[in-house]
């Protein structure tokens, strides 16, 4: 392989079948949004969400359940910081044999921590996102080997991130083109180092992650395993929050299902004495979800990159095309992925990871 730079609760995946956009009324859209953004840490969420959306708590559950047997809602889980509790992690780009990228893909998609695998439109047409624990033996640049050589790669490009300015996948359900092409807000960077931790954050997240029952107390499940009582499961998670451990509880969407069939990789060519300046602003669109400076390279010269979320392909381009406008960075590529290989959520902690070490490489 020939590298170039260097620089309990089980996850879905995503079916081929059934992926049809479902029509959704002004509630659905209502509540997706709700419990995407503002799902709270507290004894009885779904009281908070009633509320918000103009219904009972019973009514709330039973929507939420009927979303996600309707293949809207993927999973309502606890989102962690993979960087803060010391994984490493990164976008990689394969170049595999065009006519059979799903050997490829499916080699890349037993690693643990593959959370994201797209086929792109691309001399480099597989694109996943990979982390590894913070005790591998293997580390990232090693498992990158063993990947790469298994799914007969013909290059890997390394594209870490150099600086973080936004992660905050949540779809905008009520808002038109207009609205996800326009900048809400000017965000600070959201750059998060590894932060320290003990065994009892360990045992929370272990008890926590993957999907979370749909009922009136749903924090109760884990802390019962925990051992402990609720109110203290409760300001255990807000206090990971304000260690950065965790970013927020939330749902997690299937897009496709939800009405957001296109997702373009908008990346830019911007100046280096620019890229602290222009990131921020570039995070700031609604369609936005992720922002990243990256590194460039002789025949790669685009430093940032966005992805956008839109219910069509011309959705994407809009909000890509805004940002051209709001920032004058005209020269971008856009890489639109046209297969799902994978997309879950990471599970932390766990033995599937040194699993995967000693059954490829040994250790």
């Amino acid at each position: 392989m020939a590298a170039i730079g260097s620089a309990r609760h089980g996850p879905k995946l995503r079916e081929r079948k059934h992926g049809a956009a479902i029509p959704l009324s002004e509630l659905d859209k209502r509540l997706l949004n709700l419990m995407q953004g503002r799902f709270p840490i507290a004894e009885r969420p779904y009281v908070t969400v009633a509320q918000e959306a103009g219904i009972s708590e019973p009514q709330a559950i039973a929507r939420v359940k009927e979303l996600i047997d309707e293949r809207i809602i993927r999973q309502v889980t606890p989102i962690f910081d993979t960087r803060a509790l010391g994984y490493s992690s990164m976008l990689v780009a394969a170049k595999v044999d065009p006519d059979n990228p799903w050997r490829a893909a499916n080699v890349i998609n037993e690693h643990p921590g593959v959370s994201h695998n797209y086929l792109r439109d691309h001399e480099f047409n597989i694109w996943f996102t990979i982390a590894t624990a913070p005790d591998s033996p293997l580390g990232l640049d090693e498992t990158l080997e063993v990947l790469g050589r298994e799914a007969g790669a013909e290059s890997i490009r390394q594209l870490p991130t150099l600086k973080l300015f936004k992660i905050r996948m949540d779809l905008e359900m009520k808002g038109d083109t207009d609205a996800l092409a326009k900048a809400v807000e000017v965000a600070p960077p959201a750059e998060t180092e590894p932060q320290p931790y003990d065994e009892r954050d360990v045992a929370v997240i272990r008890a926590l992650q993957g999907d979370m029952h749909v009922i009136e107390e749903p924090y109760a499940p884990a802390a019962a395993e925990l051992g402990m009582s609720q109110e203290q499961l409760l300001e255990h998670l807000r206090g990971m929050q304000e260690r950065k451990l965790l970013r927020r509880v939330a749902a997690i969407l299937f897009h496709r299902r939800a009405g957001f069939s296109a997702n373009g990789m908008g990346v830019w060519k911007v100046p280096e004495e620019r890229v602290s300046e222009l990131g921020p602003r570039m995070a700031a669109f609604r369609g936005i979800s992720h922002c990243y400076q990256r590194p460039i390279y002789a025949d790669w010269p685009y430093s940032i990159f966005t992805m956008a979320h839109g219910r069509s392909k011309e959705e994407c381009d809009a909000i890509l095309d805004s940002i051209a406008e709001h920032t004058g960075i005209s020269e971008r590529a856009t890489l639109y992925s046209s297969t799902e290989f994978k997309k879950i959520r990471l599970l932390y902690f766990t033995e599937e990871y040194r699993d995967w070490e000693r059954k490829h490489a040994g250790v």
